[in-house]
């Protein structure tokens, strides 16, 4: 996502902050900036687009600034525009900040700090930051940073500028990513990632959660943001390359991305979802509310990962919106004889935004007439381009083949189109939709407390499985696709012959593949369906089959039944989805490194397919 480059030191800063800023592309944005201190006033350019427009304007600027910070955005609260890019201002023009993360009461600290005065010229949440920290300041900007910063909710990793202390840089995180530099001779740096560093250091400080650090030509302090006491962090030394780098210390980028999950559910709801109402807004879908309630019947198409997402969402929109959905498999849409018209909302869904056989679809879709609402993940792609509309995942940029966090982000855009469309056909109250808008917006919590103990149970567990040549994936009703989907990511990552069923089928046939040395994976959440689940588990118990069931880690009937009982925390049925997808990623991940698969990258697979 969002980039932060930073610097202070002997050289120049334009040129240190626009190579770091090079090499945070691959996160994604849409707007750049960039701000430095100069005769003891602030100098801020910004631009839309890539990188290289802010490359050109800079170009003619000359400036010999030791101090400044860069700033790459992709754009959740207002839209890509130069008066949104970062950095942002306070009223006067003496403090800048940058930001990644959401402020999640930015709102009403907008509201209050209106009415006091100030005057915004951005959508954003982060110019809060700056107006906030203005009301405080006085002679200390580490004073004034730390007491505005009690007042806001939400993630960010920070960057803070004030022309009355000119050889400072104020770094402060909190639930988002922020690495420290330090350089022999001199100079202090801080970057989103360590990619923006490595071209000038590669002593590094990795800053935790509620660390601030003041860093000027020479060293790095760092205080605890709530009480300001010192806090030793170690400066450790990175021998990586660049793409190695990118991986933040995990062994694989799949691995990465499965722990960047919480993140990335946050990231494509939040600015979307009011936590309090429930009341989701989605503009850029670009449908007036009359279309949206003309529709007869919606049509989710996409392969893969994206169609399991999709087969998820049928249950939800089903459900709570009372429309017909159809689910197709993009490379089959085109070849039977499709009923679609104005009254149909088509939505192809595609990480990339290039896949071939999706694309075809969509433009199927719009020739016949049907309004198509793209969900996707890389703004300016094909998909996104083509679409009447686009529901962006935020994801961030997805390196493994494996896809894990697009997929939980797509189930999150999917989720916020159930909610929306269930409002503004007044298919769901007002009471549900606040219920499920409040599920969503505790699950990042649970799944980042999880994500550990996961990690440490299922590599043991992984290793009884190794030698395994096929499994069974089980689930019912919304979790089916989720069998699916575990079912896949073993299959792709460790060549292991899997397959996913709808516990009900199990007697239709494939029980016949049941004995001693076939492992069943079945997700038995407590839901409405429970029961049934149990049910089949117990026909496989009886043919001695290898149990690993996944389920509630109070559940005592589960432990006595399994052969290995995955326990999961309780959640709102409607979030079991998001939340029973994540063990069987991790075990697919640990069966795989264990097989010695190259997880990122597996055999005669693409991370985007652009062909049919």
């Amino acid at each position: 996502m969002c980039g932060i480059v930073g610097y202070v030191g002997p050289r120049r800063v334009v040129p240190i902050v626009l190579e770091g800023l090079k090499h945070l592309e691959y996160r994604g944005y849409d707007s750049a900036g960039i701000v430095f201190l100069e005769d003891g006033a602030l100098h801020k350019y910004r631009s839309q687009g890539k990188l290289v427009n802010l490359e050109e304007i800079m170009d003619e600027v000359e400036t010999k600034s030791r101090i400044g910070m860069g700033h790459t955005r992709w754009a959740t609260h207002g839209a890509p525009s130069e008066g949104n890019a970062h950095p942002h201002s306070d009223c006067t023009g003496e403090l800048v900040v940058v930001h990644n993360g959401i402020i999640e009461n930015f709102q009403k600290l907008r509201r209050d700090l209106q009415a006091k005065g100030h005057t915004f010229t951005s959508e954003t949440d982060t110019e809060v930051l700056a107006h906030l920290i203005e009301e405080y300041l006085e002679k200390d900007l580490v004073v004034a940073i730390r007491r505005a910063l009690q007042e806001v909710e939400g993630s960010y990793a920070l960057g803070v500028m004030w022309a009355k202390e000119p050889d400072i840089l104020v770094a402060v995180r909190n639930q988002s990513p922020l690495v420290l530099g330090v350089k022999e001779g001199g100079g202090s740096f801080m970057a989103s990632d360590i990619p923006a560093l490595l071209s000038s250091t590669n002593q590094v400080i990795f800053m935790e959660d509620n660390d601030l650090a003041v860093l000027d030509r020479n060293e790095v302090r760092i205080i605890s943001l709530v009480d300001g006491a010192p806090r030793l962090r170690e400066v450790q030394k990175i021998n990586w390359n660049a793409g190695m780098a990118q991986k933040a210390g995990y062994r694989h980028f799949m691995l990465k991305e499965i722990f960047e999950q919480p993140q990335a559910i946050l990231n494509t709801f939040r600015g979307r979802l009011d936590p309090e109402s429930g009341e989701v807004t989605l503009p850029e879908i670009g449908l007036a509310d009359e279309e949206i309630r003309h529709f007869s019947r919606i049509v989710l198409v996409a392969c893969g990962t994206s169609w399991h997402a999709a087969l998820v969402a049928k249950y939800w929109l089903e459900k709570w919106v009372g429309i017909p959905v159809e689910v197709d498999i993009a490379s089959e849409f085109r070849y039977r004889r499709l009923l679609l018209g104005p009254d149909v909302m088509v939505v192809p869904i595609s990480q990339s935004g290039e896949t071939a056989d999706t694309l075809a679809g969509l433009r199927l879709a719009k020739k016949m007439g049907a309004k198509v609402i793209a969900i996707c993940n890389v703004v300016g792609s094909t998909i996104t381009r083509e679409a009447l509309g686009t529901i962006y995942t935020h994801a961030g940029p997805e390196i493994g083949v494996a896809s894990t966090k697009a997929f939980t982000s797509q189930l999150t855009a999917l989720f916020l189109l159930t909610l929306y469309l269930g409002q503004v056909r007044q298919s769901m109250d007002a009471a549900t939709r606040q219920e499920l808008g409040h599920a969503l917006v505790a699950l990042p919590a649970v799944i980042d407390e999880e994500l550990p103990r996961l990690h440490e149970e299922l590599e043991g567990l992984a290793e009884q499985f190794i030698q395994s040549r096929d499994f069974l994936y089980l689930g019912r009703g919304v979790n089916f696709p989720i069998a699916l989907e575990g079912a896949l990511k073993l299959k792709e990552i460790s060549y292991i012959h899997a397959e996913g069923y709808a516990a009900g089928e199990l007697k239709h046939g494939p029980i016949a593949l049941v004995d001693k040395d076939m492992p069943v994976l079945a997700l038995v959440p407590p839901d409405d369906v429970y029961g049934k689940v149990v049910s089949n588990v117990e026909e496989v118990k009886a043919r001695h089959g290898r149990l690993i069931l996944v389920g509630s880690v109070s559940d005592e009937h589960l432990s006595s039944v399994a052969d290995h009982l995955i326990g999961m925390p309780e959640v709102h049925a409607a979030m079991n989805p998001f939340l029973y997808c994540i063990p069987l990623q991790i075990l697919a991940y640990h069966i795989a490194h264990l097989r010695g698969c190259d997880v990122d990258q597996p055999r005669k697979l693409a991370k985007s397919v652009t062909v049919e």
